[in-house]
């Protein structure tokens, strides 16, 4: 049955609806959908041992579900601060009979990202798909209101965590594996206030197409995914004024905010198998807008 894609999840206006980071999902309003009743598996990934950062929430949930509901095992990463988003990603994996792994902590520490990396191997059996989802972006009007410690911790979860996590999990990697990085429509279209986030997204989308290059030759794919506006809690906990939270969306010419579930195929795709000859290939997903 053919599904008008503008109303096929809610428009603006939303409410206000500010939260302290890092945000939960369960939180907002209204409450994201990341395929929890809608994504439906095919066994593409039968077998396989992901590790997803950011797994707990928004994009990160959405792969999550859909690589169990494909037939792979998952270990997301997440701050103790979403453990009770957490806990519901986890019961959805386990649901599918696929094993699920918990592995909350901070990416901007270099001795964390190695441990994460240790412990999903371990507990996953080994290693073939690494999704480097979790991001950090804080709406600043001004170059001169951000300071030199939120520069860092946005630098450190964008840009620092990909590089030690990816650096820790290459020598698990075999030959068939996959790298998926989640950049931005804001690496090619930055927004005004989002100064230091943009320069991140850009940087993922060098590393994407560097690695490809580079891993290429052992055939480990290295692919990125360019997301518009969706609607998940890095919006509401700081990434967007709660101003542009009312309208979030509505530029874009389908009108409104993607859902991260309409992005979990992209996840899938890219790790699939059968999507051999793609590497070093940026896909975007912005509702129309964005350039990749």
């Amino acid at each position: 049955m053919l599904e008008n894609p503008v109303t096929k999840y809610p428009q603006p206006p939303f409410n206000k609806q500010p939260q302290p980071m890092p945000g939960l999902a369960s939180k907002m309003d209204p409450v994201p959908d990341h395929g929890e009743k809608s994504y439906k598996g095919s066994g593409r990934l039968a077998g396989r041992k992901a590790l997803i950062t950011g797994g707990d929430s928004g994009i990160g949930r959405a792969a999550a579900i859909a690589y169990a509901r494909e037939g792979a095992d998952v270990a997301i990463n997440y701050l103790p601060d979403e453990q009770s988003d957490a806990d519901e990603v986890i019961a959805l994996i386990q649901a599918e009979g696929r094993k699920a792994i918990a592995i909350p902590g901070d990416i901007t520490s270099e001795a964390f990202c190695k441990e994460l990396v240790s412990q999903a191997v371990e507990q996953l059996g080994g290693l073939d798909i690494l999704v480097n989802n979790a991001g950090r972006q804080q709406a600043v009007d001004s170059l001169l209101d951000i300071t030199s410690e939120s520069f860092d911790a946005t630098i450190k979860t964008n840009i620092y965590a990909p590089f030690w996590i990816t650096k820790a999990a290459l020598p698990h990697l075999a030959t068939g594996a996959v790298i998926i990085a989640t950049s931005s429509v804001q690496a090619y279209d930055p927004s005004e206030n989002l100064f230091d986030y943009a320069q991140t997204k850009a940087a993922n989308v060098a590393f994407v197409k560097s690695l490809a290059k580079q891993l290429g030759p052992k055939g480990i794919r290295v692919n990125g995914v360019a997301p518009g506006p969706v609607w998940t809690p890095l919006q509401t906990s700081g990434g967007q004024p709660q101003d542009k939270i009312v309208e979030f969306g509505k530029a874009a010419p389908l009108g409104r905010p993607g859902q991260p579930a309409e992005l979990a195929s992209i996840y899938v795709q890219l790790a699939d198998p059968n999507a051999s000859y793609a590497t070093g290939q940026i896909y975007g997903s912005a509702g129309g807008s964005g350039h990749p």
